[in-house]
């Protein structure tokens, strides 16, 4: 019996090659769609899966409020002393680790390079489970000089793995190179785990910062605990709270009363494993690999939905072609066979398609892989994540996707009349209401999508576009941390030699923040921006009123100051120059000499805050900016390289672009775009297959009638019009009902852009025009090759 219906099966497949073809097409994309994001959802919720010790492992974090704005800061980044005095004073804490990103320079003979890197405790191995190819982990960090490799790291560095003993040059606060030993050589991290280390090297804490109170409140770095198996975290987390406000309460009075600032601060602990997904204290400050757990929602969203259609279109195009079998099901009930073989034996059918069509879809889906990873930014493989888990997920996706789209049809060819189908009396009667409605549901889905990319799309090339206030063409940046004024002064001149170089200036490196007193007593908080006296004109910065720094005043560098009209405007001012900004932490006033423009200095993700400038000369500087000509950028990049090395000869080298650099801001956005456009694409194709095939059923049932109006005089033309009216119906209604919801998500997806599109008639009109016209292509094939049929024949059909 069942090699009987496996042999009908595959003649089945054979004599309807096109249709078959169609069929296993719409569902392998289907599946491979299903499986690339079944990867990157095991992906996400497998990170840090692999420490033995993961239910005990805890970050240590903290909420402050401040009593008298009533602002509430959560952070997981602690300081010193947070490690050692809980762990000291907290028996139910098994051990702790501190975690602190770095990067240092290397020096290899005559090359120095800059590496990232961290400073870790000596227990990190034992809270950790990252093995190691060579070395023990829990004396690797114990010696101040040691260092920990990573695989790949020390093949780049040595040039072989098997490197104990071996010695590297690590550059020192004072300059000097000073050298580690190689202590132990790790696995390279997986790609699903929050920490991702080349390079480890002991946490040293200066004795005199072992000793000073105030490191309660000097955060830096990552705090990491474990429990013993047993201990209730709530406890523990009483227990820390008690033993930070027993230590910390003087200092803790001392800093209200300097900084004039009433804060509590609480103490809890957040699991290890919470970590990547987390929204609001997620994988940063060196921790790697921070993501949204809606990511994952919406891919599942979109890979069930397309999934669903590739099923529906199964559905719909068995039964389209179900008239051509018939007779076939007409014999087999005469012969004996009962409604029950007959379901077997077209579930059997669907289980053979569906089999193929996996085989397809693994197919598709290992060779979209790497673009799949480019979307969603990660390094998958199907070898990758191949276990026991995975394997019955995809066992579970193939049987019930055969069941799905195999049920359906198999009940409606099961229950056929053989005696109407053995004398030529069947018809596929009836309004087909489930595969209109099927094919609504497909269009709406299609229709919603491809709104959603061109709103997503309009975004990021607003975002790209937009008037950032400033001109970031044809700019250099250099990273040369602590560069004293003096020093930039002569890389300047010398970069100036080149005729390609038009202007250098500049900055602090990263972002600084502090605050500040205006008015008396009133406090700001602002980013505080050290620069060069040419900073604003190189970048085409536009000042609204005062004047900018001048070299020709020497108190302009210490004494003045310029803030941006957001700060003049927060600090309430309406004639700001000559106003004061007081430092009172450090006994420090500035006058302001001039209002800057405001300006993107962030991406348009933020609203411009308050923005003040400095030329302290004891704030050193971290970035410098070099302007050179269009045209000339090969021969000014060599001389600024050479310039760089022979002002700097101890310090790495590396540049990059002002303006890749600001794209890289919106690197979110554009990789949402190509996966909505790739989701559409996908889902706007298999939707097409499946009115297609409600085209078929729908020219089969009218075949005589095509044929009478042919001979009573209607042109090609007027019966295409009419056998596409209704598709195209169909497709205005699901257009009504999709319309409206794709506003309110593209509405609320805006929402968290302070700088955004204005959603228009134009966007949806245009998404409607795409997929009319989309539908009304597929439609008309199918349509215009029904009229073009000759009506002899088609009367002839019974």
């Amino acid at each position: 019996m069942f090699r009987n219906y496996l042999l009908t099966a595959i003649r089945n497949l054979r004599r309807n090659k096109i249709y078959s073809l169609i069929n296993m097409l719409g569902l392998s994309l289907g599946l491979a769609a299903a499986i690339l994001i079944l990867l990157y959802v095991k992906d996400e919720v497998s990170y840090d899966r692999f420490h033995a010790q993961l239910p005990q492992i805890y970050r240590v974090y903290n909420t402050s409020v401040n009593e008298e704005t009533k602002e509430v800061r959560k952070s997981a980044i602690t300081g010193y002393f947070q490690g050692p005095r809980f762990s000291a004073s907290v028996p139910e804490i098994k051990s702790f680790t501190r975690l602190q990103n770095n990067s240092v320079d290397l020096k290899k003979g005559t090359e120095i390079t800059s590496q990232d890197m961290f400073y870790a405790d000596s227990a990190f191995f034992d809270i950790f489970s990252f093995p190691l190819l060579h070395g023990t982990g829990s004396s690797a960090l114990k010696d101040r000089r040691s260092a920990v490799v990573s695989e790949k790291m020390a093949i780049s560095y040595f040039g072989n793995t098997d490197v104990i003993g071996k010695t590297m040059l690590i550059k020192q606060e004072d300059g000097a190179f000073e050298p580690y030993t190689v202590s132990a050589v790790a696995k390279n991290c997986p790609e699903n785990s929050s920490i991702k280390f080349e390079l480890l090297l002991p946490m040293v804490v200066p004795p005199q910062e072992a000793t000073n109170d105030e490191n309660w409140f000097n955060f830096f770095l990552n705090t990491f605990v474990v429990l013993h198996p047993n201990a209730d975290k709530a406890v523990v987390e009483k227990k820390i709270q008690a033993v930070f406000d027993k230590e910390s309460a003087d200092i803790m009075k001392e800093l209200s009363a300097r900084f004039n600032v009433k804060l509590t601060m609480d103490y809890g602990l957040q699991p290890f494993s919470d970590i990547h997904l987390s929204k609001d204290m997620g994988a940063t400050n060196g921790l790697a690999g921070a993501s949204n757990p809606m990511y994952s929602y919406i891919l599942t969203g979109i890979a069930l939905f397309i999934l669903l259609i590739a099923c529906i279109n199964f559905v719909n195009l068995t039964v389209a072609r179900s008239i051509k079998r018939a007779k076939e099901i007409g014999i087999r009930k005469v012969v004996g066979g009962n409604r029950s073989q007959l379901i077997f034996q077209f579930l059997g059918e669907s289980v053979v398609i569906c089999l193929i069509s996996f085989l397809m879809a693994l197919v598709i889906s290992q060779s979209l892989l790497g673009f799949f990873n480019q979307l969603s930014n990660k390094a998958l493989s199907l070898a990758y994540l191949l276990d026991l888990k995975l394997i019955a997920g995809f066992i579970v996706l193939f049987l019930v996707t055969a069941f799905l789209a195999g049920f359906y049809p198999a009940l409606v060819l099961s229950g056929y009349d053989p005696v109407k189908t053995l004398y030529n009396r069947f018809s596929l009667a009836g309004k087909n209401y489930l595969q209109k409605s099927l094919v609504v549901v497909q269009f709406a889905l299609a229709s919603f999508l491809i709104v959603g990319t061109l709103t997503i799309y309009s975004q990021f090339e607003y975002l790209t576009s937009f008037e950032k206030g400033y001109d970031d063409s044809n700019m250099v940046l250099v990273n040369n941390w602590r560069m004293k004024h003096s020093e930039a002064d002569l890389f300047r001149n010398k970069l100036k030699e080149h005729a390609g170089i038009q202007d250098v200036s500049f900055k602090n490196g990263g972002s600084w923040g502090t605050r500040a007193r205006v008015n008396g007593t009133q406090e700001i908080q602002f980013a505080y921006e050290t620069v060069g006296v040419n900073y604003l004109p190189l970048l085409k910065i536009q000042l609204k009123e005062g004047r900018n720094f001048s070299t020709d005043l020497p108190t302009d560098s210490t004494q003045s100051v310029l803030v941006n009209e957001t700060f003049a405007k927060e600090a309430g001012w309406t004639d700001p120059i000559g106003k004061e900004v007081d430092f009172w932490y450090r006994d420090q006033k500035h006058t302001v000499i001039g209002v800057v423009k405001d300006y993107h200095y962030e991406g348009l993700h933020e609203k411009i805050g308050p923005q003040l400038f400095t030329m302290l000369p004891s704030n050193q500087y971290g970035l410098a900016l070099i302007k050179i000509k269009p045209g000339s950028s090969t021969s000014a990049l060599s001389h600024i390289e050479k310039t760089f090395k022979s002002v700097f000869p101890l310090n790495p080298y590396s540049y990059e672009f002002m303006d890749q650099v600001n794209l890289q801001q919106y690197e979110s956005e554009e990789r949402w775009k190509k996966i909505m456009l790739f989701s559409a694409v996908i889902t706007i194709f298999i939707s097409c297959i499946g009115l297609f095939g409600l085209a078929v059923l729908s020219t089969e049932k009218r075949t005589r009638e095509i044929g009478i109006r042919k001979v009573l005089g209607a042109s090609v033309q007027q019966v295409a019009t009419i056998l596409s009216k209704d598709f195209l119906l169909l497709v205005a209604i699901s257009l009504l009902i999709s319309l409206p919801l794709a506003w309110l998500a593209a509405n609320r997806w805006l929402e968290n852009y302070p700088y955004r599109i204005q959603l228009g008639w134009s966007l949806f009109a245009l998404g409607a025009l795409l997929v009319l016209g989309i539908a009304l292509l597929t439609v008309s094939f199918q349509s215009i090759k029904a009229a073009l049929q000759n009506p002899v024949r088609s009367l002839k059909v019974d």
